[in-house]
Formats: structure tokens, C-alpha cells, sequence
């Protein structure tokens, strides 16, 4: 059974994308390719930079906290990413 991560990617306009993966280097680096294994949200909005990940778990439980997390405001993901925020706070 493989760990989930739940991790964000900053895009050249300061734009925040959540994502979810077993694997947050390989996922990373297929965003970053601008290939078609790139989230097509961030397809031509490079250059791209790993703002933040943390292992979360398993699956059903990445998939609950990346939802939670995309109802933030842009504000208080920006207090995860520096560290303002914990990550047990996407739950709350």
C-alpha cells in the first residue's frame, strides 16, 4: 500500500494548484515537462515551483483533505505554505 501526498504548485503568476499522488518528484516533474501528463490547468504556466507536500495517508483520505483544501481562500492556503497553518487544520 502506498503513501498519499498532498502537495501545491505555485505557478509564474502566483496562482496555487492542490494535487494529490503517491509520488510527489515524478508528479512534480510530469507538471513541469508541460507535457500531456501535466494538469492541463497548469499547462503553459510555468516556470512551475513545489510550494508544499506532506504525506496524508491513504487515498480516501488525500482525496478528502485535497477537496478541503481547494475550498481555502487563496489566503489561508498561502498560511499553510508558510508554515502558519498545519496541515491538521485542512480537517477543521
Amino acid at each position: 500500500m502506498s503513501t498519499w501526498h498532498l502537495y501545491l504548485v505555485r505557478t509564474r503568476s502566483g496562482a496555487l494548484y492542490t494535487g494529490i499522488t503517491t509520488d510527489v518528484e515524478r508528479r512534480f516533474s510530469e507538471h513541469q515537462a508541460d507535457g500531456p501528463r501535466a494538469a492541463r490547468s497548469l499547462r503553459g504556466k510555468g516556470p512551475l515551483t513545489l510550494a508544499f507536500a506532506a504525506a496524508v495517508g491513504d487515498r480516501t483520505r488525500a482525496a478528502r483533505l485535497e477537496y478541503a483544501l481547494k475550498q481555502w481562500p487563496r489566503q489561508r492556503k498561502e498560511a499553510l505554505v508558510s508554515g502558519q497553518l498545519r496541515l491538521q487544520d485542512v480537517e477543521a
